[in-house]
């Protein structure tokens, strides 16, 4: 049973939207559980279904399942703040993406804005299942390049930390205090008509 708290008593939207938007946070607290490849795979499915541009769905998960033999080399890659919580991960993903068009490769500009897309239908898939799922930036790319055998024409985007919640009082002190849902600036912050005009 999940000890994470619920992100609809932390967050109001200011206009009608489903809550699956509002449910869809980032926790790091992890039980430690493995999960079934069938659930992962659901999440996986729900990524396929991204928008993208000519449908080239240029991403690709590279995933190691907890007590895999690739586990070591997923884990190794993580700095060293991020292994403190993600040793009780259940899966963890190094999300590449493909920086040429398939069809005629020519360079695709808009890669990552499309393994975004991906990355964001994982998210929220995972958020009505009740998973952790916890995108991060702080592991070493050139290594996940290097070990994971990643060609030069794909780029290394993010990793994944998925798994099973837990409970927050096993995490550092300082990234206890932090595992609440956070809001989001008001709208009119991050929008304007026109021109550019912040």
């Amino acid at each position: 049973m999940s000890q994470l708290p619920d992100p609809l008593q932390y967050r109001t939207a200011d206009y009608p939207i489903q809550e699956i938007f509002l449910r869809r946070w980032s926790p790091r607290a992890m039980s430690g559980d493995s999960i079934p490849e069938e659930e992962l795979f659901t999440l996986f499915e729900a990524a396929r279904w991204a928008p993208s541009t000519f449908n080239e769905q240029e991403w690709r998960f590279l995933y190691a399942m907890r007590d895999s033999p690739h586990w070591a080399t997923h884990f190794g890659l993580l700095a060293e703040a991020n292994q403190s919580w993600c040793k009780n991960a259940a899966v963890l993903v190094v999300l590449v993406s493909h920086k040429v068009f398939e069809r005629n490769g020519k360079p695709n500009p808009v890669h990552t804005f499309d393994c975004g897309a991906a990355f964001e239908n994982l998210a929220l898939q995972g958020g009505m299942m009740n998973l952790v799922i916890h995108g991060m930036a702080g592991f070493n790319n050139s290594k996940a390049r290097t070990e994971l055998s990643i060609p030069d024409d794909y780029d290394v985007e993010a990793m994944i930390a998925i798994g099973r919640p837990g409970d927050p009082g096993q995490l550092p002190d300082e990234l206890r205090e932090r595992e609440v849902p956070s809001g989001r600036k008001p709208i009119r912050e991050i929008i304007c008509e026109g021109p550019f005009a912040f």
